[in-house]
């Protein structure tokens, strides 16, 4: 079968850069289309990323608390067992909610979300390899929302049984007895996480001196200092030589200042990072540049490639591969399209590393800002210190600020602690207007709170702790 149908705009991929684009164009009055590869909408993140790993973070908290941490509230338990497969089930059902969800959504906004491969034959033209025919888009414009997949490591090819990618991390039918992961990134700790609360050892493979490489300096080491109190192995300055996977184990050859060291697991994930998944979509034929040694697609300011009427976003286009990245700019790219101008402020993108304790962070790193020679002034207040956190029995964990030595205006905030995750985005917001440490030491905040730490750092970076 051979369609043609015409669009103001056909997105290709329905990850968070896609769908949000989708929307926000059909509401702006735009015949727009959606194409991806899977029959539930919401890419990586929505998939096989964000929400499964988080649901799974979540439910092995449980099993962590119920076995090392209610006895101290007097709450004693016995008999604690693992349904792996119930687990796994329940993950599978937030994943449908919400994918159903964005489907809903698109459905509502009159966008046309079509499943299939799709290829750019022309600059105004995309055409959707489905299986039984192919569909041809014609469009005003197009938006390249395709998002990333893992980087592979020579030696180490997946498998999907005994050396996996993060997706196949996610689907175990059962506990790995010991679990090697080469990365200590976001992707790898949090997973690492999930599997040694569920009883695996777990071991890390880091090439680089630190973990979570692109964190402040004092957060990575405490939280290196925490993880490793709670049971998960580190061994950075350590690359894989070779890999040799058998029927029930993985024999790993490594090298560490110039020896070779052996370790033998049943599983081995690769976390080593992903790359821009631009492989096989016709950008030449369109005329569309990707960068030649990161696989990135160049693009403007307004989001548009060299090709005037194709845009690009999310894990297309240099950044921090995250999900709220993504969104911001395919909103942005849509606006351009309508002559409207809108700006992603890149200095404050929050991230957030979903181990316990969480990490939370914004701005600049202590690193960044000696390395730009800015003057410049930090200060920390430890959750020792802090009434909730003492409450919960929390108390692993610190709020950091870096502030201009001159203007006083906030630079960066790091946290590593309860619930930084939520207590980023009052950072953040602080950031985007330009505050002072001296505002943020003025800020009342509710007592007791885990949020009063970055009040309390403010007020220790203003010397008044």
């Amino acid at each position: 079968m051979t369609d043609e149908t015409t669009y103001d705009l056909v997105i290709v991929g329905a990850g968070p850069a896609g769908y949000t684009a989708a929307v926000k164009a059909a509401q702006s009055g735009m015949k727009t289309a959606c194409i991806d590869r899977s029959p539930r909408p919401g890419g990586v993140c929505l998939n096989v990323g964000c929400i499964p790993s988080k649901t799974l973070l979540d439910s092995s908290a449980l099993v962590d608390a119920a076995r090392n941490k209610m006895a101290d509230h007097g709450i004693e338990l016995a008999d604690i067992r693992v349904n792996l497969s119930k687990m796994m089930a329940r993950k599978e059902t937030v994943i449908n909610q919400l994918t159903g969800q964005v489907k809903k959504l698109l459905d509502t906004n009159h966008v046309t979300l079509i499943q299939g491969n799709a290829s750019l034959s022309a600059p105004d033209q995309v055409d959707v390899i489905q299986e039984d025919g192919i569909l041809h888009l014609k469009t005003r414009f197009i938006l390249l929302a395709g998002g990333s997949h893992p980087v592979t490591i020579p030696g180490l090819n997946f498998d999907g049984n005994r050396i996996v990618d993060s997706t196949g991390a996610l689907q175990f039918d059962e506990v790995p007895r010991h679990l090697a992961i080469v990365g200590g990134g976001y992707i790898g700790l949090e997973l690492g996480l999930v599997w040694k609360r569920l009883g695996s050892r777990v071991t890390v493979i880091e090439m680089l001196p630190q973990i979570a490489g692109s964190l402040d300096g004092q957060i990575s080491r405490t939280l290196k200092r925490s993880l490793t109190r709670q049971g998960i192995e580190f061994m950075l300055k350590t690359r894989v030589v070779q890999a040799s996977a058998e029927d029930d184990h993985v024999t790993l050859t490594l090298e560490s200042g110039g020896k070779a060291e052996t370790v033998i697991c049943d599983r081995v994930l690769v976390a080593a990072g992903r790359k821009p998944a631009t492989a096989n979509l016709g950008l030449e034929t369109a005329g569309v540049k990707t960068d030649s040694k990161t696989g990135f697609i160049q693009v403007n300011a307004s989001y548009q490639t060299r090709v005037p009427n194709i845009y690009a976003a999310g894990d297309m286009i240099p950044g921090p591969m995250l999900a709220h990245k993504a969104s911001a700019e395919g909103i942005a790219a849509v606006d351009a399209m309508n002559g409207i101008e809108s700006d992603v402020n890149y200095d404050t993108i929050p991230s957030v590393i979903y181990t316990w304790p969480e990490v939370g962070s914004v701005g600049l790193t202590e690193e960044q800002v000696k390395a730009r020679n800015i003057p410049y002034r930090s200060a920390a207040f430890p959750y020792t210190g802090n009434g909730r956190a003492l409450c919960l029995g929390e108390t692993d964990g610190l709020v950091k600020l870096i502030a201009h030595a001159r203007t006083d205006r906030i630079l960066g905030i790091h946290i590593i602690g309860p619930h930084a995750s939520e207590i980023i985005g009052e950072c953040t917001m602080a950031m985007e207007f330009g505050a002072s440490a001296e505002d943020m030491a003025r800020v009342i905040h509710s007592h007791p709170t885990f949020s009063e730490a970055v009040m309390d750092a403010a007020r220790a970076m203003t010397g008044r702790s």
